[in-house]
This record gives structure tokens, sequence and C-alpha cells, in this order.
């Protein structure tokens, strides 16, 4: 017969609570990240959703400190699937305007005559420069996927920018149509934010900031600016080009 020892405990070890903590903080983890990633697909969708319609127009300003050199003026644009964008602004005391048709620019120069961009001259620079200009559903997109994560804060979808991502919204990219390679100036100590906002599954409204520092011909300028673009007339807008645009872009 086998002694019985009063000191030696036969009955199940309990479970500690630090398991309990670990599983539940693992699954919350999970949690966030699977919503986080949900939310950035929230916005992905919307602005896929925005570039199905058949039109829109759009309003962007863009707010620079009281010492910035270049004072951009508001930008208003129109689009429509498959077809023309025709965008209107201002830099100082220049006007611009602007038709976009697949991967052709044109626009008109210091003449008043429309050109396309890449044809040397004097719309070299100026038509390579608007190239970077696209449609909302295009950039809120680019800026999306530029984000660390994006979660949902009241009726708006925010979060920060990767430092990648911030220099993309900064730099002037060159390429195509005969304006150059290369990605422009570089650029330092890039951050950035976005905000989104969504109505019935489209995008309706966005903004973005970025800031850093430009090596601008051996010269190091601050750069600071606070973008909004705002979306309108869905499924209503008309695109009225003129015709010299067309001509050139035919």
């Amino acid at each position: 017969m086998t002694d019985f020892n009063p000191n030696t405990s036969h009955q199940p070890k309990k479970k500690g609570p630090m398991k309990k903590q670990i599983l539940c903080f693992a699954t919350m983890t999970l949690a966030t990240a699977l919503f986080a990633a949900d939310t950035k697909e929230e916005v992905t969708a919307a602005t896929k959703k925005l570039g199905e319609k058949a039109n829109y127009s759009w309003k962007t300003t863009v707010v620079v400190p009281e010492s910035a050199q270049f004072k951009p003026g508001p930008t208003d644009g129109k689009t429509e699937k498959d077809g023309f964008t025709y965008i209107k602004t201002s830099f100082g005391d220049n006007n611009v305007e602007v038709v976009t048709k697949g991967e052709k620019t044109a626009f008109i120069n210091r003449d008043g005559e429309w050109q396309l961009a890449g044809e040397g001259g004097q719309g070299a620079g100026r038509g390579a420069f608007m190239r970077n200009v696209r449609p909302p559903a295009a950039q809120a997109a680019e800026i999306a996927a530029g984000a660390k994560e994006l979660k949902q804060d009241g009726d708006v979808i925010a979060g920060d920018l990767t430092e990648d991502g911030a220099k993309t919204l900064m730099r002037f990219r060159r390429g195509g149509g005969g304006g150059g390679g290369g990605e422009g100036p570089a650029i330092s100590n890039a951050k950035g934010s976005a905000k989104f906002w969504i109505k019935d599954g489209t995008l309706t409204k966005y903004e973005f900031k970025v800031s850093g520092k430009m090596d601008f011909n051996g010269n190091e300028i601050d750069l600071d600016r606070t973008t909004t673009v705002e979306i309108k007339d869905v499924g209503t807008t008309k695109v009225e080009v003129p015709e010299g645009a067309k001509k050139k872009l035919s």
C-alpha cells in the first residue's frame, strides 16, 4: 500500500491570471490591427467608387505660412470618366488652365496659346509641374496608401503618414512627356497627416498636412502646407473643354 503524504497535492494546478491577460492583450492587438486595415480599405474603396463615377467637380485650397515665397491659389477642377479633366488654378498673379486626357496634358502658355506638356520651350517646366495635378480619386488613393494607419474618429477617418508618404506629396515629379527624369529636390524630415470624409461609401472630402525641408539648388527651404479638397456635383458635372485644348489632345 502506498503511504499517504499529506504534503503532496493531487489537485490540478490553477492557471494564473497572467495567461489570461496575455491572451486578452493578443486578441485586442489583433482586433485593432484588423480594424485599422478595414478602415484603410474603406478609404481605398471610397476613392475607387468616386473614380468610377461618370463625372464630378472639386475645389482645392492650400494654406501655407505667411512667410512662404509661393502661395498657391485655389484650384477648381472638373473630370469625366475616361474623358477630359479640366483644371483652373493660380500661382501668385499667374492664372493657369490645364486639360488632361489619358497621358497627355495641354495648358495655356504665356502667349495665350494651348501647348502640349513636353513640347519644349517656355512650357517644358510649367507642363512638367502641371502633370502633378491629378483628380481627387487618384490623389486620395495615393494618400491612403502612404498612411501608417487610419482610424475612425467620429465622422472622420484620420491618421499619420509615413515618411515616404509625406515625401510623395511634397515632391515634384517630373516623369513623362520629355519633362526630364528624376524625383526632384531632396527632402528631409518629412512628416504628414491625412483626414478623409466618406458618405454613402463615396469620398466627399479629404485633407492632408505635410512639412519638412527641401534642398533646392543648395538652399534649404522649409515646407509647411495644408491642402483641403472638397468634392461636389458628382454625376451632374459637365466638362466643357476649349477647342484649342481638344485639338492638342486629339
